[in-house]
């Protein structure tokens, strides 16, 4: 039997129930709004379930089985054997388990939560399909609602996911089985970290890059010390080629097909090619012309600082809404749009936004590079301490890398850091409370830090930059 559409209402519609659309629903609902979550796919969105939290697990797995198979110089031999479908099952229990939480979470915050496919009916009213034959549909009318609908892999011509030999970042993280040969199109971070993850485990990986360098926002020689590592593991780096196609190898597997801009062609011998060029929005299929709202030339919905559309009672949060697309900035502009339709003075004010990259060494940065402060009028001062000068560092077997910090010469404010190294997406958390709290150099440097900690490599950068390091020459 097909249930006819039925009709209800709520004050909040939060379509999407990724990392921006289920932290707004539960302030949403904490301010004690009515409030409703509809999740087509599952809960925790891309980032949980074929993003953030497979990835950081498998790369855990591989970093582990790789150390363990390299400390000779620690005095311990090892040939561990990686059992990778047994890898994968345990990335899938740790993502069941928050998933399940997550929805925990809005029940117990009194989330009203609904199974299906949302799309909009006009400004107030959307309609919601469900899954499965004969489950009907119903219409909701909302006096607000957030966009919450993430990003999916962009695609290129010739490169179909659906092909069993062409890999999306989400089928990476679902193989049960480690290819010999893996063809990577796209340096950037995610192409990065799934490159050196597929390398401690064993495959032959290749990267295709259009530009001359991997990781292209990030300063020269932050990425080259995460380029020198990946090529310790035996990544090969082909710059200044797109991939054009690919054909099938006479031997049972595939070749990849690059073109330069000159037209020069070359073919690389693969098992599995992954695309990692990027991630688009997702807004086609709610109909958002319906509710007055269009997007950019690229499929954003364009937001002010208080997460408004160009429809003022219907936000957007996430990568929905364009860069910064990370899953903290989604959870601080979900919590902000919950908290600007309950009436509170909310905005998205913070002074700096923090990024990582977890590729071996980690990349973290927050706040202006050297030449961004000179851009913006500072006369900047720069300190860095190298881990290669840090007892616990070299108590790690990890040296590789260091931790800048960029400053107002006149005043001392922290301004920016960047760190590529051991740990960075954890030490980077100290610069950015440093840049949002108004902190000076001076406040930094006469913190104690605990010993022997990573996070001394922080202090000793302030030092640094004030000429008074001790661990470290001074500039």
């Amino acid at each position: 039997m097909v249930v006819g559409d039925i009709a209800t209402g709520t004050e909040v519609l939060v379509i999407g129930a990724g990392p921006g659309g289920y932290v707004a629903a539960i302030r949403a609902a904490q301010e004690g709004l009515d409030t409703t979550l509809v999740e087509r796919d599952a809960y925790g969105g891309a980032c949980l379930n074929r993003g953030c939290i497979p990835s950081k697990a498998l790369i855990t797995g591989s970093g582990l089985a790789h150390e363990a198979g390299n400390a000779e110089s620690m005095g311990i031999h090892a040939d561990p054997a990686v059992d990778v479908g047994k890898m994968v099952e345990w990335k899938d229990g740790v993502v069941d388990q928050l998933t399940g939480g997550v929805e925990k979470l809005c029940k117990a915050n009194g989330v009203n939560l609904i199974e299906g496919t949302a799309s909009f009916v006009d400004e107030h009213t959307a309609r919601v399909a469900h899954g499965g034959e004969g489950q009907g549909s119903e219409s909701i009318e909302f006096e607000h609602a957030i966009v919450a609908t993430g990003s999916r892999p962009i695609q290129i011509p010739g490169f179909d996911f659906a092909e069993d030999h062409v890999w999306s970042s989400a089928e990476a993280l679902d193989a049960e089985a480690v290819p010999g040969r893996l063809g990577i199109v796209g340096g950037g971070y995610i192409g990065m970290e799934l490159a050196t993850t597929y390398a401690k485990l064993g495959a032959d990986v290749t990267v295709v890059e259009m530009l001359d360098d991997i990781l292209d926002p990030y300063e020269d020689d932050v990425k080259r010390v995460v380029r020198k590592r990946a090529e310790e593991l035996g990544v090969e780096f082909n710059f200044g080629e797109g991939a054009s196609e690919w054909s099938e190898a006479a031997d049972g597997g595939y070749l990849l097909h690059t073109e330069t801009e000159e037209g020069e062609e070359s073919t690389y011998g693969v098992d599995k090619i992954l695309v990692a060029v990027g991630r688009q929005p997702v807004t086609d299929g709610l109909d958002l012309a319906k509710a007055g709202i269009e997007t950019d030339d690229r499929g954003f919905i364009e937001t002010d600082d208080r997460t408004r559309s160009a429809v003022e009672h219907v936000h957007a949060v996430g990568d929905v809404a364009g860069d910064p697309m990370l899953a903290h900035a989604a959870s601080k502009e979900g919590i902000v749009a919950a908290e600007v339709i309950a009436g509170e003075p909310a905005a998205m004010d913070q002074q700096a936004i923090p990024a990582a990259v977890f590729t071996d060494p980690e990349i973290g940065t927050v706040g202006l590079t050297e030449a961004e402060a000179e851009a913006e009028g500072f006369d900047p001062v720069v300190g860095e301490m190298p881990f290669n000068a840090s007892g616990r560092a070299m108590t790690t077997g990890h040296t590789e890398g260091f931790v800048r910090l960029v400053a107002d010469g006149e005043t001392g404010f922290v301004l920016g850091g960047q760190i590529v190294g051991p740990e960075a997406s954890e030490l980077i958390a100290e610069v950015a409370l440093a840049i949002e709290m108004g902190a000076t150099l001076a406040d930094v440097a006469a913190t104690v830090h605990t010993h022997p900690t990573l996070a001394e490599a922080v202090m000793e950068a302030a030092e640094n930059a004030r000429g008074q390091a001790i661990h470290t020459l001074n500039r």
